[in-house]
């Protein structure tokens, strides 16, 4: 998956689980809630994954560009 694609994921669990959370809040369902801090928690996740993905490309490109600097 690509960091844009992780992050998609991840926001929508995100807000999946934080709607699950409210659901089961105000129908009393522990079980629901439960379920919601556990999608929310994947979510965020996903979004680190993401940024990890972003950052480790960033970082590939400045060492390509450097060395390509270097042999010119």
């Amino acid at each position: 998956m690509g960091s844009t694609t992780d992050k998609i994921k991840g926001t929508t669990n995100e807000a999946i689980g934080k709607a699950k959370q409210g659901i089961g809040e105000a129908t009393g369902s522990d079980r629901l809630k439960g379920e919601g801090v556990v999608q929310e928690v994947k979510g965020k996740g996903q979004q680190a994954m993401g940024d990890a993905k972003d950052a480790a490309k960033e970082a590939i490109d400045r060492a390509a560009n450097a060395a390509k600097r270097a042999t010119e």
